[in-house]
């Protein structure tokens, strides 16, 4: 996204709204990460709120102006939904067409049906990915769910050697892939290129992928192993329904937007000349609001018509689509507002600073402080806003590639080790039916592995671009 660079926040921000110097300005970041820490771990508040109330406590930590500290956080609010928040409305647009029409339900009974037993670790794998694309992480499961528990109860599996390889499709699009809230934040605060990061997103994630479901799988089902709990089975969408979609045309619909930003980035890239009549086509085809519209406006066809929906049935869903998400918006764009404050108080310089005198590589550096900030808070979309806005400053000078897998290496950090302060945690407990020990051996070390082997293939790709 171009809308909201880097540069445009660092020229509204020329001047820091405070003259605190380095020593004032790293506590102020601590204290103001660490008021949200305590709000949402201990008081149980909401991100929105918490992320709004640590906003103004870091301004008036630094020293700044509250009137300053309230006009960037709105401005950053603002810019923050503007630019994001109809990406995520489509996002859920799309996700719900999927589920209700019964397309989810026909790629996993397609795939699944074509499938050895020994192969089933990795189909779970391919359908958590290609479903995940759409799909907020939390819908990913409870599409995935009675799936999971009833290829193990038929094919006599254990659970988490069908359950790990979902789990890690679902995650690792949601941390890495694009039109994900937290990609999507990290490419807006840093200015990089979408369809670059979407590019080198896969190269990263497939191998990531690979590791952390299969492979780690077997290692999951020996640790712990048990058997899909009876009552967790729900009914699937599609089971209501007289007619669904074809296979083809909902992986076609899914990957539409996909396809369009890979190919403006293609574009730009072997073109890479403005006054191009097929650059200027595919930079608008394959802009992201285009690309998620166009598959909207097609899966309402090829989704919502196939499965027999009337006009009132589709906009019903479409409406439905939209409530959920309110409160992802909210926390998205609390914590646009929590960057701009970090960026006009004058962190960037800090953080610049900081990473020269310890020689620290700035994909390390966002890494690391992406880890932190997921430990403490549990929210890996309120990680990788923070760490974004942290070490924005970093992309100046950098390539387009550099940028790119700089938000890719905040994202793999924003999946680290997730444990009981996240709800995620306890999402994955109750449907497996495991109790603390065994949800921390299997999915908080799957987690963890995502964000490890993510920042090692960052690191490496680093090298060559």
């Amino acid at each position: 996204m171009t809308s909201l660079s880097v540069e445009t926040l660092a020229a509204d921000a020329a001047e820091p709204i405070t003259s605190a110097g380095n020593a004032q300005l790293g506590i102020a970041v601590l204290a103001g990460i660490a008021v949200i820490v305590l709000l949402i771990t201990k008081f149980k508040m909401h991100a929105f709120l918490a992320l709004t109330i640590g906003s103004l406590a870091l301004g008036a930590f630094a020293g700044a102006p509250l009137a300053a500290t309230i006009k960037s956080f709105s401005t950053g609010l603002g810019n923050t939904v503007a630019g994001v928040g109809v990406l995520i409305a489509l996002g859920a647009i799309l996700g719900k067409l999927l589920a209700d029409s019964g397309g989810a339900d026909q790629i996993v009974d397609t795939i699944l049906a074509k499938t050895g037993k020994r192969a089933m670790p990795w189909a779970m794998v391919l359908i958590a990915s290609v479903i995940g694309l759409p799909l907020f992480f939390e819908v990913g499961i409870v599409l995935l769910i009675p799936v999971v528990l009833m290829v193990a109860k038929r094919g006599n599996y254990s659970l988490m050697r069908i359950g790990i390889p979902a789990l890690a499709g679902l995650s690792v699009m949601h941390g890495l892939i694009p039109p994900h809230p937290g990609p999507l934040v990290a490419i807006d605060a840093v200015g990089a290129n979408l369809g670059v990061t979407l590019a080198l997103g896969l190269v990263v994630a497939v191998p990531t992928v690979i590791i952390a479901g299969p492979v780690f799988s077997k290692y999951a089902a020996r640790w712990v192993d048990i058997q899909p709990p009876e009552n967790m089975i729900p009914a699937r969408p599609s089971e209501d329904l007289e007619k669904r979609p074809s296979f083809g045309a909902t992986v076609a619909t899914i990957l539409l937007p996909v396809v369009l930003m890979l190919v403006k980035a293609l574009v730009d890239i072997v073109v890479d000349d403005p006054e191009n009549g097929v650059q200027k086509v595919t930079d608008v085809i394959g802009s992201p609001l285009i690309a998620l519209l166009a598959a909207v406006i097609v899966g309402m066809f090829t989704l919502g018509r196939a499965a027999g929906f009337t006009k009132e049935r589709l906009s019903s869903t479409v409406e439905k689509s939209l409530a959920p998400i309110a409160g992802i918006l909210l926390i998205v764009g609390a914590g646009g507002g929590f960057k701009q404050t970090l960026i006009d108080i004058g962190v960037g310089q800090m953080i610049l600073d900081f990473s020269k005198s310890w020689s620290i590589p700035a994909l390390l550096l966002g890494w690391l402080i992406a880890v932190a900030i997921r430990l403490a808070t549990g929210s890996a979309t309120v990680a990788t806003i923070s760490a974004a806005g942290l070490v924005a400053p970093l992309a100046e000078g950098m390539s387009t590639g550099e940028v790119s897998l700089l938000v890719l290496a905040i994202g793999a950090g924003s999946l680290f080790f997730s444990h009981v302060n996240d709800a995620g945690f306890w999402l994955v407990k109750e449907y497996f039916g495991m109790d603390v020990g065994q949800t921390i051996k299997t999915w908080s070390v799957m987690e963890t592995i995502i964000s490890v082997v993510g920042i090692v293939f960052v690191l490496l790709l680093s090298l060559v671009l």
